[in-house]
């Protein structure tokens, strides 16, 4: 245990966020994703776990990973399919951690089903939560830590 790291946030999980650079992607996964295998086909490849639903795990990833403010899809969410303007209740409260650790509204963009999985494929690392709920399946590019001012 440590201080001021959120207890979800095992060695691993820590060690890769660490490693990853401005850019890299980070894919934060329900149950139903095929996570093992595109994991294997990211830049770490191999699975992560954090054993809780997807806005808990979202809420202590944001805790220590700045989100890339550079670019409009920071933040993302696999959509729907057929109907992918439909936002479901783990969209919402994943949601709602987003814009509490950005402290303002940072809406996450949708990407099709198929376009996730080939963005995952590219991605740095993957979480998988027990997240139950179909469609909660988000990816966070990450951003910087600007200098302390002189």
């Amino acid at each position: 245990m440590l201080k001021g790291i959120n207890p979800l946030l095992n060695a691993d999980v820590l060690r890769v966020l660490r490693a990853m650079g401005h850019g890299d992607d980070l894919i934060i996964a329900d149950t139903n994703f095929p996570s093992d295998s595109v994991a294997r086909q990211t830049t770490i490849g191999k699975l992560l776990r954090i054993d809780r639903p997807a806005a808990d795990v979202v809420e202590a990833v944001l805790s220590v990973y700045p989100l890339d403010t550079f670019v409009d899809d920071a933040a993302a969410r696999m959509e729907v399919v057929g109907a992918a303007d439909e936002i479901l209740p783990v969209m919402t409260e994943v949601q709602a951690k987003i814009d509490a650790a950005n402290g303002s509204p940072l809406p996450m963009i949708s990407i099709e089903r198929y376009e996730f999985y080939d963005r995952a494929k590219q991605a740095y690392a993957v979480i998988q939560t027990h997240e139950r709920r179909f469609y909660g399946c988000f990816a966070f590019r990450k951003g910087v830590i600007p200098p302390e001012e002189a």
